[in-house]
């Protein structure tokens, strides 16, 4: 009697009973010519509303393709504006729990963009904005110039103001003066007498370059010298502009910043409203610098924003425009025929705002996401995905329905960079405050009127949400807070890792790549039950540990 346990052949455990076994050479050529529907859905099948109903980004899986590169091969380039591309496609919320000018420079030098809040005076703001332009330069063509004049006290001042401590010193204390010499921090950290002038301690050997140096050879200059920084003179001996040691060691260290190519300065956004305010307010950011402009507004398709939009277009003809929010293609139609470059994408999705259950208008983020970018995209315009983002995954998602960026509010609002205090919760963890912006809080918030009669007409909360005149204010969002996630220079590139990682399974080494895919119905998608989502979470464990990374 044989012993059939272990052999298939003599055995009577086939895989399939009374069927001819083809060769397994031939897989590839049999999954060609007899199954030509690829496995899964299209993204068009799958937010078909009228099918569906409206998705969101935990309801359906992207299927995986096939590997052939390492995820480190993976590009993350993709445009923010027309004229505007990132390394990354993260961009921080314009909430005032969210994005002051810490966060803008820290989403920028790691690729990204942060967008600076309104729920302040147009003067802080400015300043904001003035920080983050200042942070990185190639070329400092208007840096701060001290006169002889000035005391050791004052150049204290100046450095606690901008940040930075090394200012040079010209005969007129202006630029195109005659250089005298240069004041650093070490020069005045410990001297005694805050009433001496800066010439009494200022450094006078200084290594300098001539005019016409290109800022590969100033860049050679510096790192061979132990200056700080290096001056550029012209025939005569006066400052033409200054370029600085510490802005070497951010190209060094920060690879991937989003930066000016002529400038070198890191690319600012900031937020405003559509009040007639916000064009005086609008000017003094872009004396500060600003390179693009968010019209924050729950609902975009409006009178006001459109108006705004032709005025931006006309007298800032080199500032971009995102317009916004939108979720059909409806609304999304008119803010490109006003001329936006770029649109926002989301209403009532985000973690703190309650839109869709107070106003019950809104629409679930996928479904916005997959039509209105799908349709602004015949136009050139990109589309930022705002609101909905709980993890990697949801980035993913975003990105893979067509947006070209996501805009993150509430998973950055735990990090150092965020504005405001960590404190302890009740069950002892460490937390930060985070609030929607249409919530009570934030609209009866005073910063942005200076504390005066006017605070509710400015405040951006009020504004966003179109209620300046109402006589009772009705919550959009909630006050809460988030737990503390650490620094945004680790947790950013841990989305970035997963971004790519999650890219490489589904076969795709760009972002233009993956879009493609998608439209061409390449990249499939499969829709999940409730018991999937339980599935695809962890289950089973009595308990567990969700280290995110390391």
């Amino acid at each position: 009697m044989p012993l059939t346990n272990g052999d298939v052949c003599l055995g009577s455990a086939h895989l399939l009973s009374a069927t001819e076994l083809l060769k397994f050479t031939t897989a590839l050529d049999i999954l060609e010519k007899e199954y030509p529907q690829r496995d899964g859905l299209d993204a068009k099948t799958l937010l078909d509303s009228h099918t569906n109903g409206g998705l969101t980004y935990n309801d359906f899986l992207i299927l995986p393709g096939y590997i052939g590169f390492s995820a480190s091969d993976v590009i993350l380039d993709t445009p923010v504006t027309k004229r505007i591309s990132l390394k990354t496609p993260l961009v921080s919320s314009p909430m005032d729990t969210v994005t002051e000018h810490s966060m803008a420079i820290h989403m920028a030098l790691l690729g990204g963009l942060g967008v600076i809040h309104h729920n302040c005076s147009a003067e802080d703001q400015a300043e904001m904005v003035r920080k983050v332009k200042r942070f990185e330069n190639g070329f400092i063509l208007d840096p701060v110039v001290l006169s002889p004049k000035t005391t050791v006290g004052e150049a204290k001042l100046l450095k606690e103001k901008w940040g930075f401590g090394g200012f040079p010193v010209t005969e007129n204390g202006t630029l195109r003066s005659k250089l005298v010499g240069i004041i650093t921090t070490r020069d005045i950290q410990f001297h005694p007498n805050l009433e001496d002038p800066v010439t009494s301690v200022m450094s006078t050997d200084l290594v300098t370059a001539p005019s016409g140096t290109t800022l590969t050879e100033a860049n050679a200059v510096l790192s061979k010298s132990k200056k700080g920084k290096l001056p550029i003179v012209d025939s005569n001996g006066h400052l033409v502009s200054l370029l600085s040691r510490s802005d070497l060691m951010k190209n060094l260290h920060y690879p991937l910043a989003s930066k000016l190519p002529h400038s070198k300065q890191l690319i600012c956004a900031a937020a405003i409203g559509t009040r007639p305010d916000d064009k005086v307010r609008l000017q003094s950011l872009v004396d500060a610098g600003l390179d693009i402009v968010v019209l924050d507004s729950s609902q975009g398709n409006s009178i006001f924003q459109i108006e705004m939009v032709k005025f931006i277009k006309e007298k800032y003809p080199e500032l971009d425009v995102i317009g916004g929010n939108v979720v059909t293609r409806e609304q999304a139609a008119s803010l490109i025929a006003a001329g936006v470059d770029g649109l926002r994408i989301g209403m009532g999705s985000g973690s703190a705002c309650i839109t869709q259950e107070v106003m019950a208008v809104g629409r679930p983020q996928a479904a916005s996401v997959f039509n209105v970018s799908t349709f602004a995209a015949r136009f050139g315009v990109p589309c930022i995905a705002d609101g909905g983002i709980q993890n990697v995954g949801h980035v993913v998602k975003g990105l893979a329905l067509g947006a070209s960026t996501v805009m993150m509010g509430g998973l950055l609002a735990g990090t150092t960079e965020s504005p405001g205090n960590y404190f302890v919760s009740r069950e002892g963890q460490l937390v930060k405050a985070y609030r929607g912006m249409g919530s009570i809080d934030a609209m009866e918030d005073k910063k942005a009127g200076s504390g005066g009669k006017n605070a509710k007409k400015n405040n951006a909360g009020t504004a966003r949400y179109f209620s300046e005149g109402d006589r009772l204010l009705v919550a959009q969002g909630v006050s809460g807070s988030v737990l503390d996630r650490g620094s945004v220079t680790k947790f950013v590139p841990y989305l970035i890792a997963g971004l790519q990682h999650s890219l490489q399974d589904i076969g795709t080494k760009s972002l233009p790549e993956l879009r493609q895919g998608v439209l061409d119905g390449k990249v499939r998608f499969e829709l999940r039950t409730v018991s999937a989502q339980a599935e695809g979470n962890v289950h089973g464990l009595h308990s567990f540990d969700k280290k995110l990374y390391s």
